[in-house]
């Protein structure tokens, strides 16, 4: 028989390991919800981000023009990659959907070799729904001209609300 001491000493060994993998709950309100093929959660099935969640990874930022706004614009957020990598996200594909029920097919590949960016910013200002916020996949248009095509511009969700990772 293993003596209980054994069995609180062996738990505690594996617990940082598991603490590890375990993202923290929001405390604000929740802006993101990751689901589908992710091995980290903070909820079941899935890992909700408030703001300040999202706005601790490394930001990153950019300036371009796109279809939606006046001229050259400054974004920043988290790269897509930064963001999915905190997750343990899987899968070739994700369904975004938006605060109005857009749903568009992401291809991960694409929004990771591309540099976008989960933007939360424009300009220096927090995006609003009413600007297209809170959260918006935004590509580098200018710096990679030929991402300045529908089916890049059909990724570029705005009023971003969850990501569900599929095969």
């Amino acid at each position: 028989m293993i003596a209980p001491l054994a069995l609180a000493a062996a738990a505690l060994a594996s617990a940082p390991a598991a603490l590890a993998d375990m993202l923290a709950k929001p405390t604000g309100d929740i802006v993101l919800t990751i689901g589908g093929k992710i091995g980290k959660e903070n909820a079941p099935g899935q890992a909700d981000f408030d703001l300040d969640m999202l706005r601790a990874m490394p930001a990153a930022k950019f300036s371009t023009s796109t279809p939606w706004t006046e001229g050259a614009v400054e974004f920043e957020g988290v790269l897509v990659k930064t963001l999915f990598d905190a997750v343990g996200a899987s899968g070739k594909s994700i369904k975004a959907a938006a605060l109005n029920d857009y749903i568009a097919d992401v291809d991960v590949k694409t929004v990771i070799e591309a540099g976008a960016i989960i933007a939360y910013r424009m300009n220096g200002e927090f995006l609003s729904v009413r600007d297209k916020g809170p959260l918006w996949i935004m590509f580098p248009f200018d710096e990679k001209p030929q991402l300045k095509a529908e089916p890049i511009y059909s990724q570029s969700v705005w009023q971003l609300r969850k990501m569900t990772f599929i095969d």
